[in-house]
């Protein structure tokens, strides 16, 4: 089920932000098929029960070769959306451009993910999330004082700007359709998706309250009451008590005299304010500390490895995780009240869905048989 149940969403392979898309339109109920090359790539390899592989099916495909191509419009032809990741002028080259697919399907929704966008001086380049969102101004508030910038994983680029912002995209302009009976191309940038994810930051430098460099500001772990502290057995708990009423319930919770940190809201005092709560903290474990903080609003939480972060009773407790073929993986999110998703599907050996498909477009076994033979499919 789920409120996407009906809707068919072919996905050219590529790299983390074209299939974190697909994944998130699968986890909602569409019929996502993934075509592959006929073989792997050395570019994009493929990784054995990988999440971002789940619950769709799998072809190969030798989209170069005529008959191949024709086997990726026929998908296009019952397809209301297309997900690719590729450098801009790849698909259309492979006669698979937005021209192609819409002259075939008028209401077919174009997704298309790169990193600088599909025009500008540096679309026809290389890159990865940590230059996007070193372009966009995402990454360079991120780190220490003093210290250079740190790469928050890919989580800017290749799937907060990236992938997801390509879903919602897609989700958009299927909602238009819905009214105009038409198709469309959305094109999506990581620079500018990751830039988006910077909106609060900016109207913190417009309001001149992001002004101390990286590090050195409310919300970079530049202030005691937001930031994280080691404890007696080298883990860490995250604190985030910004609020006065949440600071005294921290206080509390670590048995501060709060007369010791008065001067919390004075950046000149922060590394004051640091030393008291760090000397404090580093006396129990943090389980300790995230059991004296339960059911407070001291906002005091554990600093969980993703390996222990599916057991914690709060995630247990709502199914934040799934278990698919003995591996833990994050659940579909958000929630949906009426339309509730099925779990997700464990991954499908790759292009192991190949017959399958091309039986369900119409080609007979014995076509199949030959396009195999041919290497057109695997």
């Amino acid at each position: 089920m789920g409120p996407l149940a009906g809707l068919k969403v072919v996905e050219l392979v590529g790299l983390a932000p074209a299939p974190f898309a697909a994944t998130v339109l699968a986890d909602y109920g569409a019929e996502v098929v993934r075509v592959d090359r006929v073989r792997a790539g050395f570019d994009v390899p493929v990784f054995p029960r990988d999440p971002l592989s789940r619950s769709r099916r799998w072809i190969g495909v030798d989209t170069k070769s005529p008959a191949g191509r024709d086997i990726v419009l026929r998908l296009v032809d019952e397809a209301d959306g297309l997900i690719e990741g590729y450098r801009p002028g790849v698909t259309e080259r492979l006669g698979l451009g937005p021209s192609d697919c819409l002259d075939r399907n008028p209401r077919l929704v174009y997704g298309r993910i790169t990193g600088w966008g599909q025009d500008g001086p540096m679309a026809p380049t290389a890159g990865h999330d940590i230059n996007y969102i070193g372009l966009s101004g995402a990454l360079e508030p991120i780190g220490r004082a003093g210290e250079r910038p740190v790469p928050p994983l890919n989580l800017l680029g290749d799937f907060g700007g990236g992938g997801m912002l390509l879903a919602m995209g897609v989700l958009a302009a299927l909602v238009e359709r819905s009214v105009s009976g038409r198709g469309q191309v959305v094109d999506a940038s990581m620079v500018e998706g990751s830039a988006l994810l910077t909106a609060g930051m900016h109207g913190l430098l417009n309001l001149g309250m992001w002004s101390r460099g990286r590090g050195r500001n409310m919300l970079d772990g530049g202030a005691p009451f937001y930031d994280t502290y080691e404890t007696s057995d080298g883990k860490y708990v995250a604190v985030g008590a910004i609020e006065e009423r949440f600071w005294g319930a921290l206080m509390g919770v670590l048995e501060i005299d709060p007369a010791t940190v008065a001067g919390r809201l004075d950046p000149e005092q922060w590394p004051a304010v640091r030393s008291v709560l760090d000397a404090v903290i580093r006396t129990r474990t943090r389980d300790e500390w995230a059991k004296r903080a339960e059911g407070t609003d001291a906002c005091l939480t554990p600093v969980l490895t993703p390996a222990e972060a599916p057991a914690h009773p709060h995630n247990a407790a709502r199914g934040s995780f799934v278990t698919l073929d003995g591996d833990n993986q994050p659940a579909p999110a958000p929630r949906f009240s009426r339309t509730v998703p099925d779990t997700p599907t464990a991954p499908v050996e790759p292009r192991s869905s190949t017959g399958e498909v091309l039986t369900e477009l119409g080609y007979a076994p014995s076509d199949i048989d030959r396009l195999r033979s041919d290497g057109v499919v695997t």
